[in-house]
């Protein structure tokens, strides 16, 4: 009886989020990443395990934690390669930013035009 008197407000709320949607590429290759780390470390760890237990299977395991490394620092850099290829082909925006400098030739023609007249009055 006492849920009667509460107010009814929805259980899930959607809040608008500061940054966008990673594109598909770029996420893909992040699973893929965080995936592949994921297994390095656990198998780091029962490498880690077997080496102190005595166990025959440390060798292989440190053998296999250690190409694991490899391809999970690769993964890491796949993803940072990616996002920037995805940036190059797709977010590039061709017009200036309000707040993009004037070229150096607008400058030099706003300066000489800013002195002409100060030596002209002289």
């Amino acid at each position: 009886m006492e849920d009667e008197g509460r107010s009814l407000r929805p259980l899930w709320v959607e809040e608008e989020r500061g940054r966008r949607r990673m594109p598909d590429p770029v996420r893909n290759a992040a699973v893929r990443a965080v995936m592949i780390t994921s297994v390095t470390l656990i198998q780091g760890v029962v490498a880690f395990y077997c080496s102190v237990a005595g166990a025959w299977l440390a060798f292989p395991m440190t053998v296999t934690a250690v190409a694991s490394t490899v391809v999970a620092t690769w993964s890491v850099l796949d993803v940072w390669i990616t996002r920037q290829v995805w940036r190059q082909r797709n977010g590039v925006v061709s017009e200036p930013s309000s707040t993009a400098r004037p070229s150096i030739r607008a400058r030099r023609e706003e300066s000489r035009a800013e002195t002409t007249p100060l030596s002209e009055a002289a």
